[in-house]
């Protein structure tokens, strides 16, 4: 008789996928539903490139020309009277004269001149952008960190969002919890395009990263527990490039909307659709038997197995058999965020994992938020980095199930910050070189992103695997809320940013070493299964659990 105080007799829950056929149409259903809101996902952690642009502008002239003193003058020799140059020989976007300097047109010496900040607002270069929040609320010069820290503010709430959620969702379930995260994101996202401050959109953006964080870590786990060992990273890079493609899309979204509002409404309205969708989505089997909840978990399971052709799954596997499976002990104990760092096993687990997020995302959006600079167009840019994604995934679903998880999220990493550092001593005008470093670095950025999500996902047991992923979501976004503010570390010396990412990068890939390899392991279900001691693992395929 099977013990019920002994693991490694009792039936795995990958033993129960072999039975329903752990990647049939029914896994596929899940997949193709959740990479609905996934597409949305870019729509807003990237918006920022286009709502917070910063265009072309240069001090409002209009308090000048008080009794036509302009006269006749061309556009082009106002700006000369009134604008001083700066070293690049380009005109200064956030000082002025305080007077007309006529005798600068006979005499373009205009060094010694004393000048003044904006006195009445500026004049912005409205041909790429009909509106951002940088021209409607002045966020230049003295307040282009206001610009920047929207982003700051955005991620903020994606990181609080992510410890609430990985909480919750444990205690409460995956598929109720991702409700709630759509309703959250499509409330506040359509209310950040009707903020009439500043004040009022920075709260409309922390609650909209707040909700849009549960639908990143929740669409994650729900695909990984459905599908079995050897279709996991198929099933983590398909969604992975359905982010992909929405990033693609946003590129052509904002070239056509380029009314900052307007933006906001059109990247938010999807949202509706997500909503649909849900009613459509099952918990997670391995969720319900890891909480006690047996009878729903084999109406699921009964469901996907016709969904798969698999008739005969009530006839081998009984109700009384899922309470076999690994987990059931604890059913009525209540996981927290402390159980990540109670035993040792875990700790170090917590430890590594949380310097690898923090590492992969702040170099992410490092360089994904920092887009000018490399000759082309915004709308452009952001297009080729995220088409660079498709071709890097395809490598990384290869790289994955060949090397292993290990190797390919360090790799992914030491290679980004290589790019980085080349970028640091390439010339600005060579900008083609340049900008086929960055768009590499873009590529193997996304790579170590991919690879971070599914490999964190397989690391953490089914009983804090949420709580797993909302603590790194957490590290994460950490880095990222930091990443646009060390943007502007520019104005100390222009390659801090890039110096600082580099390094960032780097460490995080040295650390991803010390991480144990997951291919072809079990998913853990409890956190015995971490840290037992496996004596015969040099003797044992590795698909008994993920050990240290």
């Amino acid at each position: 008789a099977r013990s019920p105080t002994c693991p490694s007799l009792r039936m795995k829950f990958e033993n129960i996928l072999e039975e329903i056929d752990g990647c049939g149409w029914f896994q596929v259903l899940i997949v193709t539903l959740l990479c609905i809101p996934r597409v949305i996902l870019p729509f807003h952690f990237l918006l920022n490139n286009f709502i917070a642009a910063v265009p072309s502008h240069h001090c409002d002239l209009s308090a000048l020309d008080d009794g036509n003193i302009f006269g006749n003058l061309t556009q082009e020799q106002r700006l000369t009277v009134s604008i001083p140059v700066q070293e690049d020989g380009t005109p200064s976007s956030c000082k002025m004269f305080p007077e007309p300097q006529l005798h600068i047109l006979s005499n373009s010496n205009n060094s010694d001149l004393a000048t003044v900040p904006c006195q009445n607002g500026w004049a912005y270069d409205n041909s790429t952008f009909k509106s951002t929040m940088a021209t409607e609320w002045d966020l230049v010069c003295d307040r282009k960190g206001m610009n920047k820290a929207t982003a700051t503010i955005f991620f903020v709430g994606v990181m609080i969002g992510a410890i609430a959620f990985g909480t919750l969702t444990d205690k409460f379930g995956r598929k109720p919890m991702l409700l709630v995260s759509y309703t959250i994101s499509m409330v506040f996202g359509f209310a950040s395009a009707f903020s009439n401050s500043y004040t009022m959109f920075g709260v409309m953006r922390f609650f909209t990263g707040f909700g849009l964080t549960g639908i990143s870590i929740i669409s994650t786990v729900l695909s990984v527990e459905w599908v079995d060992i050897k279709h996991r990273a198929l099933i983590g890079i398909t969604g992975s490039m359905a982010w992909s493609f929405g990033n693609m899309m946003l590129a052509g979204i904002a070239y056509q909307v380029n009314d900052w509002r307007m933006l906001m409404i059109a990247v938010s309205a999807p949202l509706g659709l997500a909503i649909i969708t849900w009613w459509w989505l099952p918990e997670s089997a391995r969720w319900l038997i890891a909480n006690g909840k047996v009878e729903r978990a084999h109406l699921y399971l009964e469901k996907c197995a016709r969904f798969n052709n698999r008739k005969d799954f009530t006839s081998k596997i009984k109700l009384e058999h899922l309470s076999d499976v690994v987990g059931m002990d604890n059913h009525n104990k209540t996981y927290s965020y402390l159980d990540l760092v109670r035993t040792p096993k875990m700790r170090r687990l917590a430890l590594l994992t949380g310097i690898v997020w923090y590492g992969v995302a702040s170099t992410y959006y490092g360089i994904s938020l920092n887009i000018t600079g490399f000759g082309l167009n915004v709308y452009l840019t952001h297009f080729i980095y995220s088409a660079i994604e498709v071709p890097a995934k395809m490598v990384v679903y290869f790289c994955l199930n060949t090397i292993g998880r290990k190797h390919c999220q360090a790799g992914t990493l030491l290679l980004t910050g290589t790019c980085i550092a080349i970028n640091i001593f390439v010339p600005k005008g060579q900008w083609h070189v340049r900008t086929i470093v960055a768009v590499l670095g873009k590529g193997l950025s996304e790579a170590s992103f991919t690879t971070v999500i599914l490999y964190t996902a397989e690391l953490y047991p089914t009983v804090v695997r949420q709580n797993g992923l909302g603590y790194s979501n957490f590290m994460a976004r950490l880095g990222v809320s930091i990443a646009p503010l060390i943007i502007l570390l520019e104005d100390v010396w222009k390659p801090l940013p890039e110096v600082i990412i580099c390094f960032v990068s780097i460490l995080s890939g040295l650390v991803a070493f010390l991480l144990p390899e997951t291919h072809n392991a079990r998913l853990p279900e409890t956190i015995e299964d971490i840290e037992q001691t496996k004596k015969s693992q040099g003797n044992t395929n590795s698909q008994t659990s993920i050990t240290n």
